[in-house]
């Protein structure tokens, strides 16, 4: 029986394509999104860079900063623009689930964006369960996208902790 499971969400942010993208780049976008659901403590390197590069990051991850759910492998590249959508893509594992291959696409629309997040997830028996999780915090990361937009793209990852 196949365990694999796929969650796509789309929403639509007011804010320019390029922009989007850049701020997508950014590791401490990563630990903006998923706060307070998921805290993402960088543990190869120790030290994120300023923007990704092409490689994999080990994570120590944690529910809330609470429990800990072990590591998880962000695996990054750029697969080539399909159209007008710049992808970004984190073929990550971890102790969760040992596949999760989350693809971003970034597309212009009008004067904004149409930003989508797509995750295969392989987690075994779990994956249902994992799958149902990923949904609900894809949600959450994309009404933290639209916060970010609204605030003009200023945060402050010390006031996350």
């Amino acid at each position: 029986m196949p365990t694999m499971r796929t969650v796509e969400l789309s929403t639509y942010l007011n804010a320019p394509a390029a922009q989007v993208w850049n701020e997508l780049n950014k590791p401490r976008l990563l630990m903006f999104v998923a706060h307070p659901v998921l805290r993402f403590k960088p543990v190869d390197p120790v030290t994120l860079p300023d923007l990704w590069a092409d490689g994999d990051y080990v994570f120590s991850l944690s529910w809330y900063g609470i429990v800990p759910l072990g590591q998880q492998t962000v695996s990054i590249s750029r697969p080539a623009t399909q159209g007008t959508s710049k992808r970004l893509r984190d073929n990550g594992y971890g102790a969760m689930a040992k596949r999760w291959d989350h693809l971003i696409c970034v597309t212009p629309q009008g004067d904004g964006t149409r930003y989508t997040d797509r995750i295969e997830i392989d987690a075994g028996i779990a994956t249902p369960i994992v799958a149902a999780f990923a949904k609900r915090f894809y949600s959450h990361r994309q009404r933290r996208w639209h916060k970010l937009v609204e605030a003009g793209f200023q945060y402050d990852l010390a006031a996350l902790s």
